[in-house]
């Protein structure tokens, strides 16, 4: 089956569409992948609305029209890849997330608008039906991982670098009940939101890791960073924009330390906060051989040094080296997770997100 996956992160950087064909639940082939840039005004537009106090009819006319782009997104893919649109049977559609707490979740991006777009049936809406089973609603690629990961010799942590970096532990010969999985804290959120300021607005993140490479990473800084309760809650948990968003950049800027410092200093805590959660929560249950990289994360070479540093006895690999395109990981698995959901299902991990149970996730617009 010809599945399209539409991912829009926490970093608001444009909207992902992987195209994929799917024989069974571990039989995968992208055959398509793209990024489409938000037009000039929707990314502002969407800083506005997330976690803020809002006007409804701000929300309510950024809801189709995120409908309306991502429905254009999914055609400008197959048309730049040559793939005819009525080839691809079903889309995932993750949508944009506006808010996120323990006990409700908003993303926006309306499937039916989409779906009329496309003439495609869209499973969207995928986390409240484990919230509403007592779960937090994410992660829910841990569900993928698993399917893609899981090796019979091998104990691996895939890790994705996105806005927010998040992880699944899968030991060997694991069981899905035996999976560990949560957000370990922030990826490039803080970094780019930095780099914006640094730069004027001009750049949104730090393209090779060159401006983290011109500064210092500042020990007292990082350490009371670290100090942060979340990085001692124990899994399940997540975390996002509330934690790492505009108050957390103004508290970094208020030291009054050099850009250049805070930028480097930021980058090293999405390592850090990496390797701190798999001490405290993964290496007492199992052992790890290779940690895979995906996300934006794997082309910054300054933050892939980091954590070679901090996770020394740890092959470190990125998800190209096992076929799966880093940038297209999460499209990838909002894709399997429609393909999940079609099939009647669950693909929440209990284990992952404190659910009481697996579900069927998300709406089906037909």
């Amino acid at each position: 089956m010809r599945v399209a996956g539409i991912m829009s992160g926490t970093s608001l950087d444009g909207i992902d569409v992987a195209i994929v064909d799917i024989r069974g639940a571990r039989r995968i082939s992208t055959v398509a992948f793209r990024t489409t840039p938000y037009p000039a005004g929707v990314r502002e537009a969407l800083l506005g609305v997330s976690n803020a106090q809002t006007h409804t009819r701000t929300i309510s006319r950024l809801n189709f029209q995120l409908g309306e782009l991502y429905a254009r997104a999914v055609r400008a893919t197959c048309e730049e890849s040559g793939i005819p649109l009525e080839t691809v049977k079903l889309i995932g559609c993750h949508g944009q997330t506006i808010y996120h707490e323990t006990a409700s979740t908003l993303q926006i991006g309306e499937a039916a608008v989409v779906a009329e777009r496309t003439g495609i049936p869209v499973v969207s809406d995928f986390r409240t039906r484990d919230m509403a089973a007592g779960g937090r609603g994410a992660p829910l690629v841990p569900y993928v991982d698993y399917l893609l990961y899981r090796d019979r010799r091998l104990g691996r942590v895939a890790l994705n670098i996105g806005g927010i970096a998040n992880l699944t532990a899968i030991a060997a010969r694991a069981r899905r009940e035996d999976v560990i999985a949560f957000d370990t804290g922030p990826g490039n959120m803080v970094v780019d939101a930095l780099v914006e300021v640094y730069s004027g607005g001009k750049q949104r993140f730090d393209r090779g890791g060159r401006i983290a490479r011109q500064g210092t990473v500042n020990p007292d800084l990082l350490r009371e960073l670290l100090r942060s309760s979340y990085y001692r809650a124990k899994p399940p948990k997540t975390t996002g924009r509330e934690q790492y968003g505009e108050a957390f950049v103004k508290r970094l800027l208020a030291t009054g330390l050099a850009m250049e410092d805070l930028i480097a200093t930021a980058t090293a805590l999405t390592a850090a906060a990496v390797a701190e959660g798999m001490d405290r929560f993964v290496r007492p249950r199992m052992k790890v051989d290779e940690l895979i990289v995906s996300g934006g994360g794997v082309h910054n070479p300054v933050m892939m040094g980091f954590l070679a540093a901090l996770i020394p006895d740890v092959a470190l690999a990125t998800s190209s080296d096992l076929r799966i395109d880093p940038d297209g990981k999460e499209a990838i698995a909002f894709a399997l997770l429609a393909y999940e959901t079609w099939r009647r299902r669950a693909s929440n991990l209990p284990s992952a997100t404190g659910a009481r149970r697996a579900v069927i996730l998300g709406k089906i617009s037909p």
